[in-house]
């Protein structure tokens, strides 16, 4: 692979953008999809000036044809993460119809080898919490949100394509942290932790460092498995110790106030009702309220079997240099 040239879409993105950066560390000749002419500014800016920008979109498919031209592989990590009612359909058409796309696009190019990155809420929650494996199937329930419906359709989709013979693989990566734009994605916990946010919930979760997931999908780039999905898992935390972790990391106070099921519905009520008059985004809804309250685990031993030499970052340590990293960028 290391003479190949690698497509990456979602480059712009929290975790995309690390994926750049591992490729490029790597020497791979590395081209990015973008939707405007914005550059994450959050990686090494002379690693970033060696990307091969290329104006596109998933859901252009003209576009998408002209980016795949010379492209050896691909690493599909351009998706939509949202909570919020109203953008369902958003997340239907680029998730879902723009993996359909890329699929489609690296069947006709004969691209060699899929990356495509998706997530832990493919999977599934279950209302019952419990532990959740790359063997579970996909159950229909109240706690799934449109996210993770869209991602698991996005994942029908890859499995189409490796039907009709695309050498792919499917990575499902759990709540995704570390250092990046702290206006968006779950990199907005950050910011809401130094700004004093003083509320946790009793719901469990995984977490894995936005590093180790980067590494993973190189390393998945490099090696011929097929057909397969891997759960990316560093750890699974309460939400209150993760909150604790990151609040002792920028030395604030530790948020002190629990907030239950019944505060909470009180909340994304009164932001829905904020948000209706002002046009702004809100910052809890119903379906986050969901994710914030439950407790599942995420088991991902299989990873050691196919890469003996792999492992997982400390979520304390990478929790601690990422705020650093925001310390720094603040000064």
């Amino acid at each position: 692979m290391m003479n190949k040239k690698i497509l990456v879409t979602g480059g712009t993105g929290f975790l995309g953008a690390y994926i750049l950066r591992e490729l490029i560390q790597k020497g791979y000749q590395v081209r990015a999809i973008r939707r405007s002419s914005k550059i994450p500014d959050f990686i090494e800016p002379e690693l970033m000036q060696q990307v091969e920008w290329v104006d596109g979109d998933i859901l252009d498919v003209v576009s998408l044809q002209e980016a795949m031209q010379g492209i050896d592989a691909i690493i599909h990590s351009a998706a939509i993460v949202s909570f919020i009612p109203k953008e369902k359909w958003k997340m239907q058409q680029v998730n879902v119809d723009g993996t359909a796309n890329v699929v489609n696009m690296a069947l006709e190019a004969g691209i060699s080898r899929l990356v495509h990155i998706s997530s832990v809420a493919a999977l599934g929650r279950l209302a019952s919490g419990g532990m959740v494996d790359e063997e579970k199937k996909w159950e229909e329930s109240k706690v799934n949100t449109d996210y993770a419906r869209s991602k698991h359709k996005a994942e029908l989709e890859v499995y189409r394509g490796i039907g009709e013979g695309l050498n792919a693989v499917i990575l499902n990566p759990s709540t995704i942290i570390g250092y990046g734009d702290w206006h968006s994605s779950s990199c907005a916990i950050f910011r809401n932790i130094y700004k004093g946010f003083n509320y946790y919930t009793s719901g469990l979760n995984g977490f894995v460092a936005v590093e180790d997931v980067a590494r993973a999908a190189v390393l998945f780039l490099e090696n011929e498995i097929s057909a397969e999905r891997f759960l990316l898992n560093g750890d699974n935390w309460h939400f209150q110790k993760l909150q604790n972790a990151i609040a002792d990391g920028f030395n604030k106070k530790r948020p002190s106030r629990k907030a239950g099921p019944f505060l909470l519905g009180i909340a994304w009520r009164m932001q829905a009702l904020s948000s209706f008059f002002s046009g702004n985004r809100p910052l809890l809804t119903k379906q986050s309220v969901k994710v914030a309250l439950s407790e599942t685990r995420f088991d991902s031993r299989k990873i050691s079997k196919f890469l003996p030499g792999f492992s997982f970052s400390s979520l304390e340590t990478s929790i601690k240099n990422a705020c650093e990293k925001y310390l720094q960028r603040l000064n």
